[in-house]
C-alpha cells in the first residue's frame, strides 16, 4: 500500500510477547525521532528466507552508520507449532540475524497475531516504513526492488526530526515561537 499520496498514518504501537537481539523491549514511542523499517517474516516463509531477510540484512549493512532502527517482526499465522521461540532462537542465530526481533503477540480469538492486524498485513513478507515523526510513510506485501526500497529509506532518513514548540510559561519570553528565533528590541539609546 503506497501511501505516498495520502495523510501520513500514525503508526499503531506493537504487540510483541517475546524480544531477541536486544536487551531492553521497543516500542514505536520510544523510537519518535528516528525512521524505523518494520518487517514481518515467518522462519517458514519461502519468499522471506530466499528474498525479504537478505535484502533485510543488505539494508543494514548499507543503512549501519545513520539513525535507521530495523526491526523484525516474527509473525506467525501458521504452523504454529513448528515456529515456536525456540525455533526461532535457532534462526535467528543460523541466518546471522542481528537486528531487534519481536514475536507478534498472539491473539486467543484470532489466528492472526495483533500486530499483524493492527498494521492490516496481508501476509509475509511484508514491510512498513515509519518516519521521524511516528506515521507510516510506505506499506507493502512482498518484496520491493532494492533501489526502491534504498531510495525510500534515503528519503526518511532526510526528513528533519520534527520539534514541539510550546507556548512560554509565565514570566517567560516568547522571542523563540513558530520554529523562529527573534532578537529582542533594544533601545540604541539614540534620541
Amino acid at each position: 500500500m503506497d501511501i505516498s499520496r495520502q495523510s501520513p498514518a500514525p503508526a499503531p504501537e506493537l504487540a510483541i510477547s517475546q524480544w531477541f537481539n536486544t536487551a531492553a523491549p521497543l516500542t514505536l514511542a520510544g523510537l519518535r525521532g528516528r525512521p524505523v523499517l518494520l518487517h514481518s517474516f515467518q522462519l517458514l516463509c519461502p519468499g522471506c528466507v530466499a528474498q525479504s531477510i537478505p535484502q533485510v540484512q543488505k539494508i543494514e549493512r548499507v543503512f549501519a552508520d545513520t539513525d535507521l532502527q530495523i526491526i523484525g517482526l516474527h509473525t506467525v499465522f501458521e504452523h504454529h507449532a513448528a515456529m515456536t521461540p525456540v525455533t526461532l532462537e535457532a534462526f535467528l542465530h543460523e541466518y546471522r540475524i542481528t537486528h531487534p526481533v519481536g514475536v507478534d503477540l498472539a491473539d486467543e480469538h484470532s489466528e492472526t497475531p495483533i500486530t499483524m492486524q493492527r498494521f492490516r498485513l496481508r501476509g509475509t513478507p511484508s514491510s512498513i516504513l515509519i518516519g521521524r515523526d511516528g506515521t507510516i510513510r510506505h506499506h507493502v506485501f512482498g518484496v520491493e526492488d532494492d533501489i526502491v526500497v534504498g531510495a525510500r529509506i534515503a528519503m526518511a532518513l532526510a526528513e528533519k526530526p520534527s520539534v514541539t514548540l510550546s507556548s512560554p510559561a509565565e514570566g517567560e519570553s516568547d522571542d523563540c515561537l513558530a520554529g523562529r528565533c527573534e532578537m529582542p528590541e533594544t533601545s540604541t539609546g539614540a534620541a
